[in-house]
Parts: structure tokens; sequence; C-alpha cells
């Protein structure tokens, strides 16, 4: 009996690793985010998980992709499938960018590091960002070898951003993006209702969440403080002390950020410029007008403008309005390498991405990374597959519809 017992039973051995152990659970980037919101503070998931106002917009950026539907092809000989392209002349292996995110570290101590190591280990790019936890120089010396860029934000103090651009080129970083969607900060009602503030205040709310969270909490404290790490000693809000976001905003930010600012910014920087929030086919066009080597097609996540168009939504038109004259990434809503597939069919030439590591980050450290970069490649080298493309040049419009 014991025999034929084995014989049909067979036992996992344990798996000793606790973040191991928890993502063998995970299947999707829906269970990362259930993963994420059990072990961080409230507070906190809702800073990385909300969107502006009612969410509709945080909602539809993903939900508009389930608006197209494939067309495969068949009998394509899909043996070899290759995801590899070039973005701005450098090679990736597939065409995927990790979008900037600020303060990162309040999902797990090591932030950017992690998060900058995974992506030189799959060969694509990672951005930093103004509001990072880690310094230009820490994360070019953890990624020293993979493709880095670096975002900004105008500040009121243009020689602090003159400063951090430089830095930025002297540490080997390939590309800017100039965040364009940030005159003031979007109403986001999770953080108005918890009291959100950077970093977080260590009231009783917060003591009693950290409480019934022990490993973020241990994590958190054994991390040291968190700041702005690039503005340390050069602005008096870096983070250290607690502050709301929209206050930040409000006082640093210079809303009187023009299309006159992008001839500024090429007077420093030689490289790529990507404008990141561009949400019409009329700025599109602008854009290409004023010399950027990049649109990024994005609404901040959701988090600004709610009812703002989904970045899916205007692939389409605004490649056909500026042609080959500028590489269009498509920034947010990507879920599942479908998606990426999908954003490719309709004309973009890359996808960006920050929501999903950062709860990746909170679900499972630089590991939750890792998972979600093999999750999205898998994904789309199976979607490729079964719609019968064996390289992104085989990729076109004639594979997605609209639906009815």
């Amino acid at each position: 009996m014991w025999q034929s017992f084995r014989s049909v039973a067979q036992f996992d051995s344990f798996e000793f690793d606790a973040t191991t152990r928890r993502l063998k659970s995970v299947a999707s980037v829906d269970d990362l985010r259930g993963l994420a919101k059990r072990r961080l503070p409230a507070g906190v998931f809702d800073y990385i998980d909300g969107g502006a106002e009612d969410e509709r917009t945080l909602a539809s950026n993903s939900s508009d992709f389930a608006r197209l539907e494939f067309r495969p092809r068949v009998m394509r000989d899909v043996s070899t499938i290759d995801t590899s392209t070039r973005i701005f002349g450098q090679d990736a292996s597939m065409p995927v960018i990790l979008s900037p995110t600020g303060f990162t570290r309040i999902a797990h101590s090591d932030g950017e590091l992690a998060v900058t190591r995974a992506a030189g280990r799959a060969g694509i790019p990672w951005s930093l960002s103004t509001m990072g936890t880690r310094s230009i120089e820490e994360c070019a010396a953890a990624n020293p070898a993979g493709e880095k860029w670096f975002q900004i934000y105008t500040w009121k103090d243009r020689s602090l951003v003159r400063d951090l651009v430089q830095r930025a080129e002297a540490s080997g970083y390939g590309a800017v993006w100039l965040t364009v969607d940030t005159a003031v900060l979007g109403r986001r009602e999770r953080d108005v209702r918890r009291g959100m503030t950077l970093p977080p205040k260590l009231g009783p709310r917060t003591l009693i969440d950290g409480m019934v969270h022990p490993s973020w909490t241990w994590d958190f404290l054994r991390g040291g403080p968190i700041t702005f790490a690039n503005i340390v000693g050069h602005n008096d809000e870096d983070g250290s002390t607690a502050i709301s976001l929209a206050d930040h905003v409000q006082r640093q930010f210079d809303q009187a950020l023009s299309w006159d600012d992008i001839e500024w910014l090429r007077s420093f920087w030689k490289g790529p410029i990507i404008l990141k929030g561009i949400q019409s086919v009329a700025d599109a066009k602008q854009a290409v007008a004023s010399g950027v080597d990049g649109i990024g097609l994005s609404n901040h996540g959701g988090r600004q403008l709610d009812d703002a168009p989904t970045p899916v939504s205007l692939i389409e038109s605004v490649r056909q309005e500026i042609g080959d004259e500028s590489t269009i990434i498509c920034d947010g809503g990507i879920r599942r390498g479908s998606d990426i597939v999908k954003a490719l069919a309709l004309g973009a030439d890359a996808v960006s991405l920050g929501r999903p590591y950062f709860l990746a980050l909170g679900a499972g450290g630089e590991a939750g990374v890792d998972w979600l970069i093999d999750f999205l490649r898998a994904g789309m080298e199976r979607t490729m597959a079964l719609t019968g493309c064996r390289s992104l040049d085989e990729i076109d419009r004639d594979l997605v519809a609209w639906k009815r």
C-alpha cells in the first residue's frame, strides 16, 4: 500500500526562504498587489496603489487594454521568439522600461538599489526619480553596466536641476525624462484620508499599523532615515522632516514650465530627452517640433487628473500624426505581457511601468521585482507565440482590433 501511495502522491520540499515561499503562491500582478497590501501599512500601500479623486483614470489605464482583441495568425513556426529591441540606440532584452517612482524606500529599505539591480540583470532600462531615496551615484554603482535614465521635475531652483542632470551624466545615465504633468499635485484622496506624509509620521495610527506589519516595521527602522537622497544639503525640503507631498510640490515645482524650457534643458544635456506626461495629439506634435527624442504617453499612473485619457487610447492617433519622428513610450496600465504586445501593435516603440514594480518591491523586495520582470517577459513571449509573431518586427497594426 505504501508503494502505491508513493506512486501517486509526491510532497514538495519545504522552502526555507520566506520570500521565495510567498512568491510561489503569486500568479499575476494582482496577486502581487494583494501580497503587498497584506505586508505594507495601510498608508504606505495606499500611497503606492492610489490615484486621483475617484480613481476612474487609474482603473481605465489597465481596463482599456481589455478593449483590444487579438487577431492571431497560426502555422508560423514560433519555435524561436525574440523580444529584443533597441531603445535610443541601446540594446534591451525587451521593450520595457522601469519608470521613475518617488520615495521608493517606503516599500523596502533597499529601494531603488533593488530595482536597478533587477533591471540590470534583466537587460532593460531603469529610471531614477528626482524624488528618489537612493542617490544618483549609489544607483550607478549598484548597476554599473545597465542602462539608466534620470527623471527630473523643473524645480524653481533651476541651478539644482542642472546640477542633478550633470551628476547623472557623469554617472553614466543615458537618457532624461522631463515630467510635464505636475504643475500642481493631483488630489489623491487616499493620502488625504490617511494623513499621509513623506516620510510617514510616527503617530499613534502609524505605530498601531506598524505592530500589525512587523516585518515592514523592522525593515523600515533598521534601514536608516529616508530622504530625497539627491538633494540632501541642497534644499530645506529634502524629506528629512515630514511634509505633505502637495505642499512640497506647490513650494518647489515651477508652475511656469513651458515649451521654451526644452531648449534650456538641451543647453546642458546632449542625450535623449523624453517628455513624460503627454496626453494629447496636439502636444505630441508640439513635442516633436521642440526636438525631443521621446514622447511618454502618460497620465502619471492616474495620480494627477481624473478622467485624463489613457495612454493606450492615444498611441495610434499619436503615431499617425508624428510618423517615425519620435520614439513613443506607453507609460501606464501594463499588467501583463499581452498588454505590451497590444501597445506595440498600436504603434508604441516601448512601454514603461512604475506601480507594478513598486508593489512587487513591497511584496517581496528585490526578488519580487525579479518575479515581475520574468512574468512580463514570459507573458510577452507566450502572447507572441500564440499570435504568430516571432520578433517585434512582426507585431503590426493588423494584430489587434478594438472591440465593438
